[in-house]
């Protein structure tokens, strides 16, 4: 570790890096690295490269990479259910599903109302198994990452799939662009990026924050933080409810009061990042065309 990988901003970030530790670079050949998911049983890491319509797989206790799936219909954020699943959003397909241990794909959620969903962008499993994801749309804006198309909804939401039933609900619909979105360690905040700013120069470049209550339910809307850098795209939690979150120049780090305490900083625009290895102490930065990963004294929320 040099001086010059992290930035101190607050006092309360300086403990939180491993003074040991170095920024290692893992992976160099993506053209946009995003969605990275940790699989603690196997050690090893999923991430989405989707303009390259692949994902890949780190496997921590060699270091070996290898592609997992090609096609992946374009996928872009992924997370891990309580029962060890692996849940994606498919930019190309539309759909948000989940890969069963056979190995098999479930659709969990295609349209709302008979109408097809944009581009599922990135997706949280809470400790109900409901399923929480954005569906802004950078999939059908351009043939990037997906396939050009209008929106048939003609709204960027944000959706929850009931675990019981697997019905869909919009649960915020005042966003431009949902983007990356967490849960505080205890489920009673709910937070959201909005990357509105990519489709206008007055749009937010902000994170908002929800109260959740026992049922699910949000309430109390506010703005937690705006990107001092960029834009906040993808995020997770510690243990201690800090976020890390990404950004243009790095990882901005914030206290749950609302202060940037820190930086991570790399050397490329981050897009998402997860916490990972044995302890979840290990963070794992998924950015523009790689994947990196550092040492924390700190672990990440527990999620699974």
């Amino acid at each position: 570790m040099s001086a010059s990988d992290f930035e101190i901003l607050d006092e309360r970030f300086a403990r939180l890096p491993c003074t040991t530790a170095t920024i290692h670079k893992l992976f160099d050949q993506c053209d946009w690295a995003e969605g990275p998911a940790y699989f603690a049983g196997g050690r090893y890491l999923v991430w989405s490269d989707a303009p390259n319509d692949r994902m890949l797989r780190y496997d921590e206790t060699n270091g070996v990479v290898s592609t997992f799936r090609q096609s992946s219909n374009n996928s872009n954020g992924n997370t891990v259910d309580r029962q060890g699943r692996l849940v994606t959003c498919e930019h190309g397909a539309r759909r948000v599903t989940r890969t069963e241990h056979d190995g098999t794909i479930t659709v969990l959620a295609d349209s709302y109302k008979g109408m097809r969903l944009n581009s599922p962008n990135d997706v949280v499993v809470k400790s109900d198994d409901s399923i929480w994801f954005t569906d802004p749309t950078y999939g059908i804006d351009s043939d990037y990452e997906g396939y050009r198309a209008d929106s048939e909804i003609g709204a960027s939401n944000v959706y929850r799939i009931d675990p019981a039933t697997g019905g869909i609900s919009v649960v915020c619909d005042d966003f431009v662009k949902p983007n990356g979105l967490a849960f505080s360690p205890d489920e009673s905040l709910f937070y959201v990026a909005d990357t509105g700013r990519t489709h206008g120069a007055n749009n937010p470049a902000h994170m908002r924050v929800f109260d959740v209550d026992e049922s699910g339910k949000l309430s109390n809307s506010r703005v937690f933080a705006d990107c001092t850098k960029g834009l906040f795209d993808g995020f997770r939690l510690d243990a201690e409810g800090r976020i890390w979150t990404s950004a243009a120049d790095g990882v901005h780090v914030y206290d749950p009061d609302g202060t940037i305490i820190g930086k991570v900083l790399i050397p490329e625009v981050v897009a998402n990042v997860c916490f990972g290895g044995p302890r979840r102490e290990r963070l794992f930065i998924c950015a523009t065309t790689g994947l990196y990963s550092v040492r924390l004294f700190v672990n990440g929320a527990k999620t699974v």
